[in-house]
Formats: C-alpha cells, sequence, structure tokens
C-alpha cells in the first residue's frame, strides 16, 4: 500500500494456511503479498495488537517497542470479532496505554476543505491541498489561476489568442479556453462550438423534425457568466432553404426555431428581436417576396437565405436548432450557427465613487464562513478610511487604509482579533489605481498589495474555524469610523462582483463610475496615442498617430508598385493655409510658431520601409517656394536626406554611406529638425547630429504637399530627384508620420484627412515595412574583435550583450554554416565525377586493334608513316 499515515482508515487483512500466506492492504488484489514456500504458523495463547512487550532483565518493568500509534477499529480474528468492551473490563485480554471506545486521531480531510477537486492529505495535527491539474492555487485551492476575462488579459499587454478564463473566480465554476480578439477598442470574447457551417437537413427526409445540437467547448453556466458580465454579444445564424419555409410568416406557427439559455425556445431569427416574428428582412422590408416576413416564406423551388446576428444576450447561447417543413419531395435546408462573440466586461470596470467620509454602500452579508476571498482596486488621495467592513456578535471581517503607506486585514473567527498589514514602499494616496487581495481560510489568512510579497498568517491548529456574520456588509463608512475617500472598482467577494454602480445610482455621498482611469493606464496608450477617459474605463486616441489598435502599437503600412504614388496635400478645398498649418504641420507644444507665421522651422519625420531596388525617392515635402526637403535611396543603395530652404545655390545633403539600405530588409529612419540642427536616427544605430549651413535659411516656408513613391508636381525638380523619380519606388512603406499628419493612414482609414489624399494605383495595406529587422551594431567596449577591446567583455553561458547580440551564437551559426555549405561542394563533386565516369567511351582505335597486343601496336600497324610518339597519340573523348 501507500499512503497507509494519511490519517485515513485502511484495512489489512491476513490469511495464513499450511504452505500458503497472503497479506492484503485495503482490498487492493494487486497489492497483495503470496508465498508458496513451505511453511507453519503456529499462533500461541496470545494476540499483541500495537505493541510487544519485552520484560527487562532482573525487573518487574516491561517495555514496548516501536509501538503503533494510531487507531485501530474492527479487529477479527480467525473470522472472529473481538469484544474489545470485554477486555476494557477486564474479561478478556488486557491493554496498557490504550484508550478503548474512541479514536483521537481527528479526521482533517473530513469535511474536506480542499475546493475544486483539490486533494486532501494529512498529518497528525495538520492538513495539506494538492492542487496539480485544478487551475486553482493557494492553501485550500480557493484561487483561481487564470484571468476574469479578455479584458483582463488586455491590460496585462496581451495580444489577440487563446487563453483560459475564470469568469467567476474562486466560484464553483470552472476554468474554460476562449478567444480574445483585442483588435479593436472592446475585447472579444469567442466561444466556440463543433456545428460545422453549412449544416444540410432535409432532402425527401421521413423525419418531420431534425434536431440539430450545438456542443460548445464549455459549459452553459461558464457561457452565462460570460454573457452577463459582458456589455454586448452576439451570434450569427443563418437559414439556407429551398422549398422549406422557416418561421412561416405572417400568421402561421413557425416550422423552425432555435433553443437558447434555460431550454427556452425562440421563434424569431437573426436581425429580428424577442417577440417579434421576423427575419432581418422583415425589418428593413426588403424581403424577396413582400408578403412575407424572410425570404425562405415565399417558398420558391430557388435557394434563398435568411440571416443576421442574434443580439439579445439573455437569450444567448444557442444549444438547437430544430428544423421543420423538410419532409416534402425537393424540400432542402441548410444551417450555419456561428460562436458566441461577447465584448466588453461589466464586471472590471463596475466602480463607485465616495465623495464624503461618511457615504457607504450596504450589501447583504457576506457568506464566508470557512473560505472567504475579497479583491478590488481602488485610489484616493487621502491618508486613510475604511474600505469595508462586516460584523457578526463577536466575528468580524475589515478592510481599511490605516496610512498613506498602509492597509490593513482584520478579522476574528471567536479564537480573537487577527490583523494583517502590508506596508508599501511608496504612497498609497497618489491618485493612482491600487489593487487589494485578502483571503482568509481554515489553514490561514494572507494579505496582498498590488505586486508586493504577500502577508501570510497561519491559523491556529485548534480552535474556532467558522465566520459568523449577521449585519449588512457595508462598503465604505460604518459604525462612526472614518470612511473611504475615493473610488472603489471591480470589488468581488467570494467569486462575486458586487453591482457597485447600480448601488451607488440611489445612495447619497456616492456616485456611480470613477473618472482618472489615464492617470493609471494613460502609458499604455504608446507611440504619441492620447489617453481618453471613458465611464467605465479608457480608450487610446490614435488618431494623430501613424499607428492603429486598441494601444497605438499596430502599424499602418504599404506595398508601393512601380510607378505608384500617394500625394497628401497640406491645403484642401475650402480650408485656409494658416488653418492647415496650425492644425495639421505645426506641433501645439512648440510656442514659438503660430500660425500666423505660414513656416516651419521644426519638422519630425518618422517611417519605417524595405526595397530591393535603387535609386528611388521614399518621402518628399513640396512648398509654394522653391523650399524642399527628400529623403531619396541613391543608385548604390545608401540613404540620402536633402534639405533646400533656401539661402544656398545648392541643397544641403545627409549622405548615410556605412550600409545598403536596399537590402530587402526593414529599416526605420527617424528624422528631427529643429532650426540649423538635425538629428537623424537609422534602426538601432546612435542617432547622428547635422546642422544646416550657416548661410542657410532655417524657415519651411509655406509647405504644399508630401509625396511617397514618386513626386508629381508642377513646376522645377531638383535633377537629382528628377533622375531618381523613373521608375519610381517599389516595395513597402509603414508608419509614415510627418509633424501630426499620417498619410498613409489617411489613405488607409476613412478620417477627416482622407481628403487631402490624392492616390496613382493600388494601395494594398501590409506590414512588411514594419519591424525593423536589422541589427544594432556591437559597441567597441564589448566588440571583441575590435582593435582597442583590450578590455572587451566576453559574453558567456548564452549570456546576451548589452545590445541584444548574442556573440556566441552568431559565430556557432557561421561555422555551421561554412561547413553545410562545404558539404554541399563536396556532394556536388563527387556526383559530378560518379556521371562523368559512367558516360560511353569512345576511343580513336585503329583497324586491327583486335589482333594487336595493345592499342599502339594496333596504330602503328595501320599506319606506318605515323612517326609521332605513341603517347601524343593516345586521345579519348567523352560522350
Amino acid at each position: 500500500g501507500s499512503g497507509l499515515n494519511d490519517g485515513q482508515w485502511h484495512e489489512v487483512r491476513f490469511l495464513a494456511k499450511e504452505n500458503f500466506a497472503v497479506l492484503t492492504i485495503d482490498g487492493d488484489e494487486a497489492s497483495a503479498v503470496r508465498t508458496n514456500s513451505p511453511l507453519q504458523v503456529k499462533t500461541g495463547e496470545k494476540y499483541f495488537f500495537g505493541g510487544f512487550p519485552v520484560q527487562l532483565n532482573d525487573s518487574d518493568h516491561s517495555l514496548f517497542q516501536h509501538s503503533f500509534q494510531g487507531c485501530m477499529q474492527f479487529i477479527h480474528v480467525d473470522d472472529q470479532l473481538v469484544d474489545l468492551h470485554a477486555v476494557e473490563e477486564g474479561q478478556l485480554g488486557s491493554f496498557a496505554n490504550v484508550t478503548i471506545d474512541m479514536c483521537a486521531i481527528i479526521d482533517r480531510c473530513v469535511p474536506n476543505h480542499c475546493e475544486h477537486g483539490g486533494k486532501c492529505t494529512q498529518t497528525w495535527d495538520s492538513f495539506k491541498c494538492t492542487c496539480d491539474g485544478t487551475g486553482y492555487s493557494g492553501a485550500t485551492c480557493h484561487n483561481s489561476i487564470h484571468e476574469l476575462s479578455c479584458e483582463a488579459y488586455k491590460h496585462l499587454g496581451k495580444t489577440s489568442n487563446y487563453y483560459w478564463i475564470d469568469p467567476d473566480g474562486s466560484g464553483a465554476l470552472g476554468p474554460l479556453k476562449v478567444y480574445c480578439n483585442m483588435t479593436e477598442d472592446k475585447v472579444w470574447t469567442t466561444v466556440y462550438h463543433d456545428l460545422q457551417m453549412q449544416t444540410s437537413v432535409g432532402g425527401n427526409s421521413l423525419e418531420k423534425f431534425s434536431v440539430l445540437q450545438l456542443n460548445y467547448s464549455a459549459t452553459m453556466d461558464q457561457i452565462s457568466a460570460i454573457t452577463s458580465s459582458a456589455e454586448y454579444c452576439e451570434q450569427f445564424i443563418s437559414y439556407a432553404c429551398k422549398m422549406s419555409r422557416l418561421l412561416n410568416t405572417p400568421e402561421g406557427n413557425p416550422y423552425t426555431w432555435w433553443v437558447g439559455k434555460a431550454n427556452e425556445k425562440h421563434y424569431y431569427w437573426g436581425g429580428s428581436g424577442p417577440g417579434i416574428q421576423k427575419c432581418a428582412c422583415g425589418i428593413e422590408r426588403n424581403c424577396t417576396d413582400p408578403k412575407y416576413y424572410c425570404n425562405c416564406d415565399a417558398d420558391y423551388k430557388q435557394w434563398r437565405k435568411d440571416t443576421g446576428l442574434l443580439s439579445y444576450k439573455e437569450h444567448l447561447p444557442v444549444s438547437q436548432v430544430v428544423v421543420g417543413d423538410i419532409d416534402r419531395p425537393g424540400s432542402e435546408a441548410k444551417i450555419s450557427v456561428g460562436p458566441v462573440r461577447c465584448q466588453g466586461d461589466r464586471n472590471y470596470w463596475n466602480a463607485a465613487s465616495f465623495v464624503t467620509s461618511s457615504s457607504y454602500l450596504h450589501f447583504s452579508t457576506f457568506q464566508g464562513e470557512t473560505s472567504a476571498d475579497i479583491s478590488f482596486y481602488f485610489k484616493t488621495s487621502a491618508s486613510d478610511g475604511v474600505f469595508l467592513e462586516n460584523l457578526g456578535n463577536t466575528d468580524f471581517i475589515k478592510l481599511e487604509l490605516k496610512s498613506a503607506t498602509e492597509v490593513s486585514f482584520s478579522f476574528d473567527v471567536g479564537n480573537g482579533p487577527v490583523e494583517i498589514i502590508v506596508r508599501s514602499p511608496s504612497q498609497l494616496n497618489d491618485d493612482q489605481w491600487h489593487r487589494v487581495m485578502a483571503e482568509r481560510n481554515v489553514k490561514q489568512a494572507s494579505l496582498q498589495l498590488d505586486q508586493l510579497p504577500p502577508e501570510v498568517r497561519k491559523a491556529p491548529t485548534e480552535g474556532h474555524t467558522r465566520l459568523e456574520l449577521y449585519s449588512q456588509l457595508y462598503v465604505g463608512a460604518a459604525g462612526g469610523q472614518r470612511g473611504f475617500l475615493g473610488c472603489i472598482r471591480s470589488l468581488r467577494m467570494n467569486g462575486v462582483t458586487l453591482d457597485l454602480e447600480e448601488r451607488a445610482k440611489v445612495t447619497p455621498g456616492v456616485k456611480p463610475g470613477c473618472s482618472g482611469h489615464c492617470t493609471s493606464y494613460g502609458m499604455y496608450c504608446a507611440n504619441g496615442g492620447k489617453c481618453v477617459e471613458k465611464y467605465n474605463g479608457y480608450s487610446c486616441d490614435c488618431s494623430t498617430t501613424a499607428y492603429d489598435g486598441p494601444f497605438c502599437i499596430k502599424d499602418v503600412g504599404a506595398f508601393f508598385e512601380e510607378g505608384m504614388w500617394l500625394r497628401y496635400n497640406f491645403h484642401s478645398p475650402g480650408t485656409s493655409m494658416k488653418d492647415l498649418v496650425s492644425r495639421t504641420l505645426l506641433s501645439s507644444a512648440d510656442p514659438e510658431i503660430t500660425a500666423p507665421d505660414l513656416s516651419l522651422n521644426k519638422e519630425e519625420l518618422s517611417f519605417s520601409f524595405s526595397t530591393t531596388k535603387s535609386p528611388c525617392v521614399l518621402l518628399y515635402v513640396s512648398s509654394y517656394t522653391q523650399d524642399f526637403m527628400a529623403v531619396l535611396v541613391k543608385p548604390t543603395g545608401n540613404l540620402q536626406i536633402r534639405y533646400s530652404l533656401g539661402g544656398t545655390k545648392e541643397p544641403y545633403n545627409i549622405d548615410v554611406d556605412h550600409r545598403n539600405m536596399a537590402n530587402g530588409q526593414p529599416h526605420m529612419v527617424n528624422i528631427t529638425r529643429n532650426g540649423r540642427d538635425i538629428v537623424l536616427q537609422l534602426d538601432h544605430y546612435p542617432p547622428t547630429s547635422y546642422s544646416l549651413p550657416t548661410a542657410s535659411d532655417i524657415q519651411f516656408n509655406s509647405p504644399k504637399a508630401l509625396f511617397l513613391g514618386k513626386v508629381i508636381e508642377i513646376g522645377k525638380i531638383d535633377q537629382d530627384i528628377y533622375k531618381y523619380n523613373t521608375p519610381g519606388f517599389t516595395g513597402c512603406l509603414s508608419r509614415v508620420q510627418f509633424n501630426q499628419i499620417a498619410p498613409l493612414k489617411a489613405a488607409l482609414r476613412p478620417t477627416n484627412a482622407s481628403s487631402h489624399v490624392h492616390i496613382k494605383g493600388e494601395l494594398v495595406e501590409s506590414n512588411c515595412g514594419a519591424s525593423p529587422l536589422t541589427i544594432p551594431p556591437m559597441s567597441a567596449a564589448t566588440d571583441p574583435w575590435h582593435l582597442d577591446s583590450a578590455s572587451a567583455d566576453f559574453p558567456y553561458n548564452g549570456q546576451a550583450i548589452g545590445d541584444g547580440v548574442n556573440r556566441n551564437s552568431a559565430i556557432i551559426g557561421g561555422v555551421i554554416a561554412v561547413v553545410i555549405f562545404t558539404i554541399l561542394c563536396t556532394l556536388v563533386f563527387l556526383i559530378r565525377y560518379m556521371f562523368r565516369h559512367k558516360g560511353t567511351y569512345h576511343t580513336n582505335e585503329a583497324k586491327g586493334a583486335e589482333s594487336a597486343e595493345s592499342a599502339d601496336a594496333a596504330i602503328m600497324n595501320n599506319d606506318p608513316n605515323f612517326t609521332e610518339t605513341i603517347d601524343e597519340s593516345k586521345k579519348e573523348w567523352l560522350i
């Protein structure tokens, strides 16, 4: 057997006969030990259980060696139950240091305090829960290891993918796997089923109805938890028909219906709503036959279709589709049901603002007798206040902000008050969101603040374990104490989210929702995106950036074919130059530039590109004067930035000659000019500073248009640019931004700026010019091959050098490449050699070779005038 010291009852059976003995534990025949060796088992008059007394020499005392510690019951000898009461009364046998008719071992696994299927094991005075494979953790397997929703994963910086979520946290529902689509402002949660699209039913079926069952990757309760907390849910449904009526509109009984949550039948179709026996075409009044409210109800012999979205989330998901009207000759139908898709998470942003120190919200008594967990977010500018409290006769539970750096969790289950305090190294009244997680169970209590290590307090092995409360749960001030001032969000207790917003609507001193999310989450809006406050969260405004996506991190780019170009006009019809410059080109952060100047003394240009053809024009900014700015790829593949701002005869050129930029790899370009100073950064190389000539003007006068791929401009154009302009740029451009405008994004995303864009050719969106692959250069200080690197640090054990390059990996990769190349060359040589010698030889043998002793003799015999040496005449031709 195994685990016999787990504090549980185990059965031991020993059977001995002549030349045969069997020992079995817990009735498991597989664990039986058998012997057929010759043996004899003889018992005396006495059986000893628990130990064997050894008589000491010259003493009346006995010593028990290795006595059993534990309990025994149902002792049988020769199938006869031993009467332990007779032993206790001295009528049968004797005992010492034994308590009869009771067991002092406490079965600490009954009841089992290990939740969610955790396995309980125990020692003499405690128990332990093994949570492996349950999806939960903690002393009693109470806490879910998964996030509550896709919304939570989004704010952890995750991208679209499959994730495990646990909608009720520590509640009874288990985790489920869903797909989280995070490409939009709102996160979509998708749950799939096994019904194939376009499932055929009917076709002279003998059955009057056909029932299609949908089996989801989650239980109905789990899906209901998702739909309940979501802001919006939908499910696509389609009915393709040929002589198969759907809802039998306008007056008949429906032939087909679907079954939703709680096994309720529903007689409306996609695009319609509850209580309306119509399809989408009936709502929009565009059915094939206007006499009917569904296309299929017209009963045509040709294929028709009724499709739409079911969006009443209280009825979702679809669990069955029952199809009728398929028993007639020629009747056919095809059913398609999409996955359940839900958007948003109301629980995640459910918040309330406490505006006075005496304000509070009250809820029903918290039920957490043996296991309780509480989690929430808070932000405040106050230094103390009670978060929540629930009282009993003597028992209580309480969470409060003790000071600007301390959070306290206190409770009493009858063994005296216990308080756990977590101290933060930084101020908590900084008006930023902070998270509190408290848990109390029969084994321990813990309190965690943000990402700090949790404070844990073990529970006593003996004593009271049940938390008995009777008063209402107060969130905020209670019993005359100083209440919390600030916001509390996403308050969950034992997996249930308390609806703070709904209760706050009818409570004075408390307001639903909370502002100021951007103070904590604004940092997630990248690449210049602006954080926008919302009632129940925030969003990132990417309109002034060259990026897209919920956090402004998705590149917007396009592929340019040869001869294609894009022009962005800074001045559009109906817009004055003054308004244009002040709104698009001029940065509001620059106090030196005002709209009437109609010129720029500062530009910020950034983009990435990839191409294999040179020369070409990447970007060109024209003006109503002779001023211009251009970024070119020269015939050598090197990059050139060209400025002409007046004051000099020739444009000022910045040539980047140290590498070929037309190598097909994505490259990133950042150019910043402020007055005479220019800073250029390529890829991950260090920025390089340049300066316009003293004679050059520093004003970019009257900007007109920005060109990508090719310059199509009226008037005089610089000769080099004119030469590079043919045939034009071929490749990819991405995340192009010039000051506050993003021309590619304006072309690919319909915005107010789209009217400024003109395109020649078909612009195909692509990110092939994004994410530079170029490896940054190794600094001289860390490059072991640099001439002056006597003190260079050599990387070892796979450790990456500071700039991210692993030198060892590069060397090993080079050696492997050389070895592979050598092997390939050897194989090619061998193959050519083998085929060369396997060919048919034709020799220029003379006649009479058959009778000659050798080929040389045959030649001489055939040609008496032969005077050349034998060696010179010996030739062979390979065919």
